[in-house]
């Protein structure tokens, strides 16, 4: 099947310079393709657009009306092809990124002024939730995930590893004892976090490969890490939860990792996904190439011992 545009691009010049051999020149068509394209119009339109002689091309009634209507057309296909074109070339417009919460507050929204000041007309809407989205149903350009990836359809790129640790307050610990082995969380209180499918609020996964698991309960279970980690510095129970949540609590003392006799679950890397397109937009471009430097192949909860 011809391509209607460029049928229609040959009517308007063909009719500009009087050949559609000369038309066709133009638009990088043998003469035999040119004609063919017209004649294609014609019989797509079901009416004669132009009489065709040796010498002239004269317009019917017809042509008339749909010249004036290539004319008015054209020049806006190829200015919204050009608007596009450029978005590919240098960043602009609005950006929809998904991050997970507890992350992009702390490792993602800070490096957005860094952003903003290297690409001025790219305009970040960042969502904040830990659900994880339908990238191309909901309208995102660029999602985060954590963890082990599901959706093969999308291109990844990887940020940084991240871990799993057991951490309790000192006082926690002080007041009742300190768990030696995973079998012992039963018998503590424990916090869940009520979207993992690692640390559930009344099991938790252990060993590399998820392999074993304890039953757990406690006072609280949350959808949000920060709310653990609040409650479990003030002594209410034991949270297992991601390195990066936990770190700053670490390093200030608020909470300590507890080291049981088998290793945590293996959590996954942190990956951007953004949906599989050969060329895509400077604006996406730009933001994964931004984050990937940022990062640089290392965790900044990880760069001093926590």
């Amino acid at each position: 099947m011809l391509d209607r545009i460029t049928g229609m691009q040959l009517f308007s010049r063909a009719m500009q310079m009087g050949s559609i051999s000369a038309a066709g020149r133009a638009l990088g068509l043998s003469p035999g393709m040119a004609s063919r394209h017209l004649d294609a119009l014609e019989r797509r339109l079901g009416v004669r657009l132009c009489h065709r002689s040796t010498r002239r091309l004269s317009l019917t009634e017809a042509g008339q009306h749909y010249l004036e209507l290539c004319q008015r057309l054209l020049p806006e296909l190829e200015e919204v092809e050009a608007r596009i074109a450029s978005q590919r070339i240098e960043a602009s417009g609005v950006l929809r990124f998904n991050v997970p919460l507890s992350f992009g507050v702390r490792y993602i929204a800070p490096l957005i002024p860094a952003f903003h000041a290297l690409h001025p007309a790219v305009t970040v809407d960042l969502g904040l939730n830990d659900r994880i989205v339908d990238l191309t149903g909901e309208g995102w350009d660029l999602t985060i995930r954590i963890g082990r990836l599901r959706d093969s359809r999308l291109v990844t790129r990887r940020l940084a590893a991240c871990e799993l640790l057991v951490c309790a307050a000192p006082d926690y610990l002080t007041g009742r004892g300190r768990p030696q082995s995973w079998a012992d969380l039963s018998e503590h209180d424990c916090l869940g976090f009520s979207l993992s499918g690692i640390a559930k609020p009344e099991e938790w996964f252990y060993g590399r490969s998820r392999e074993r698991r304890v039953p757990v309960r406690g006072p609280l279970c949350a959808n949000n890490g920060d709310a653990l980690v609040a409650c479990a510095s003030a002594g209410l129970g034991i949270i297992y939860e991601p390195d990066f949540i936990v770190a700053d609590a670490v390093r200030a003392g608020r909470l300590e990792v507890l080291t049981l006799d088998a290793p945590p679950a293996a959590l996954g890397d942190i990956h951007l996904l953004y949906a599989p397109d050969r060329t895509p937009p400077a604006k996406v471009r730009a933001m994964i190439d931004f984050l990937v430097r940022a990062f640089d192949g290392t965790a900044p909860w990880t760069m001093q011992p926590v």
